[in-house]
């Protein structure tokens, strides 16, 4: 009982947030009572009875037509995925469904033939029910499984406040629980509303962001640099507005924070410096065009071509396979190589030998017309083959061709045109020489050998 008078005495004080809390509360329990002594009526008892027969027709309707469901969906292999997908749903939500349809079948009939009130508990059931399920098949259109969840259950839990009643005693008592900073104040309401108008705000930025990429990157009279920087600026500037617009509108001041957010700002900015200049680098990157996704580069011993381009980093596919995620800033600091910068055109050189004994002018000739004989060899741009120096065994020269495609790789086209040098060379009859050593005997001196055991 003292702990009672206490509790009492507090509620008589309604400045302190702890009052409000008790009194909220002591509301909520006596509405409470009211609700269980009334189960105890023949006719409340009556419909919990038809709840619980329902609820078992539900679920025999479940246990008959869900593995038929199930084989049913399994034959049909023309169907799109997406409709799969909302089939199998409907699957999983086939006790839900049936519990639906049969109870406010049920209401219907007694509506018709008995008074409204006696079917008032079944009415109150039958809208949760339906809200419940309405819910839980809408919230499938969120694609990110964590927003799908906090969404659902926050959905859930108001519809059941607005379907009870309770409303204003459950929003009074979060309202109730609130603290101060400075001028501002934060209550467990505002930030479930915050969480609320964040969300669908969100939610929104998400579609309308999806949608806008799609068209962006399906013009193809915006460059890919420029299409990489335009969804992402319009991604930061949706997601941006979402938040401010979700703050606003719940009543938060911004103009309070922004001193503590500068600070904040600050913090990051000395703590990230590396995340911050890769950042930046991404931004620089995207409005130079120095660099593009399909374009083929070398960095270092890395060579391949840019698959896509980060906020951070720029993922980097090889011949073999692998994709490396290469920092910005290391593009921006470092040497690259963009074998299709402006074009596509890209000249190799190779370097090969023969014999002092063999003609040069056939030596070239004949190079000539292996290296045109490949297939990714351009034959628009010339092909050609000159001496480059006399060497201690053999004459050497440098082979020059063009190829168009370097995605197609690089070592294994300078491979076949070696290879279809080797070809030619056999059937013209020219040599290439390796060194050699010649062992002269002077006059006078003794050349023995000895048979070794």
């Amino acid at each position: 009982m003292a702990v009672h008078d206490d509790l009492l005495l507090a509620a008589e004080t309604p400045e302190t947030p702890i009052a409000e809390i008790v009194g909220v509360g002591h509301d909520l329990i006596q509405q409470a009572e009211v609700f269980i002594s009334s189960l105890w009526r023949p006719w409340i008892l009556y419909q919990i009875l038809i709840f619980v027969g329902i609820f078992l027709a539900a679920h025999m309707v479940r246990h008959i037509f869900a593995p038929r469901l199930r084989n049913w969906i399994k034959e049909r292999e023309d169907w799109p995925m997406w409709r799969i997908r909302w089939m199998l749903v409907v699957h999983r939500r086939l006790r839900g469904i049936a519990f639906v349809v049969i109870i406010w079948l049920v209401i219907f009939v007694m509506q018709e033939v008995t008074w409204n009130s006696r079917s008032y508990l079944l009415q109150i059931i039958g809208n949760l029910a339906l809200a419940w399920l309405l819910v839980a098949l809408t919230t499938r259109l969120i694609g990110n499984p964590f927003m799908r969840g906090v969404a659902r259950y926050t959905l859930w839990a108001w519809i059941t406040l607005r379907i009870l009643g309770l409303t204003d005693e459950f929003s009074a008592l979060l309202d109730s629980a609130a603290f101060h900073i400075g001028e501002v104040r934060f209550s467990l309401l505002q930030l479930v509303q915050a969480i609320l108008v964040i969300g669908v705000l969100w939610i929104g930025a998400r579609f309308l962001s999806r949608t806008a990429t799609g068209r962006i990157r399906g013009n193809n009279d915006i460059s890919p640099s420029m299409q990489v920087l335009a969804v992402k600026a319009m991604q930061i500037a949706l997601y941006s507005a979402a938040v401010f617009i979700g703050l606003r509108t719940i009543g938060i001041d911004l103009t309070g924070l922004a001193v503590l957010s500068g600070a904040i700002g600050v913090g990051l900015g000395f703590g990230l410096q590396k995340v911050v200049s890769n950042l930046v680098s991404g931004v620089i990157i995207l409005l130079d065009k120095s660099i593009k996704p399909g374009d083929v580069i070398s960095l270092g011993d890395t060579f391949g071509w840019i698959n896509s381009l980060g906020a951070r980093y720029v993922s980097i596919t090889t011949r073999d396979g692998k994709e490396y995620l290469i920092p910005n800033e290391d593009l921006i600091t470092g040497q690259v190589v963009n074998w299709s910068h402006s074009n596509e055109f890209v000249r190799l050189d190779i370097y090969f030998g023969t014999a002092y004994s063999d003609n040069p002018h056939d030596v070239r000739r004949i190079a000539i017309a292996a290296a045109q004989s490949v297939d990714r060899v351009l034959s628009s741009r010339p092909t050609v083959c000159h001496i480059v120096g006399f060497g201690d065994s053999s004459v050497d020269y440098i082979l020059r061709f063009w190829i168009s495609d370097p995605t197609g790789g690089l070592t294994n086209i300078r491979g076949n045109v070696y290879l279809a040098l080797w070809d030619a060379f056999a059937e013209n009859g020219i040599s290439i020489p390796f060194p050699q050593r010649e062992v002269k005997v002077l006059d006078d001196s003794v050349l023995s050998t000895r048979q070794i055991d």
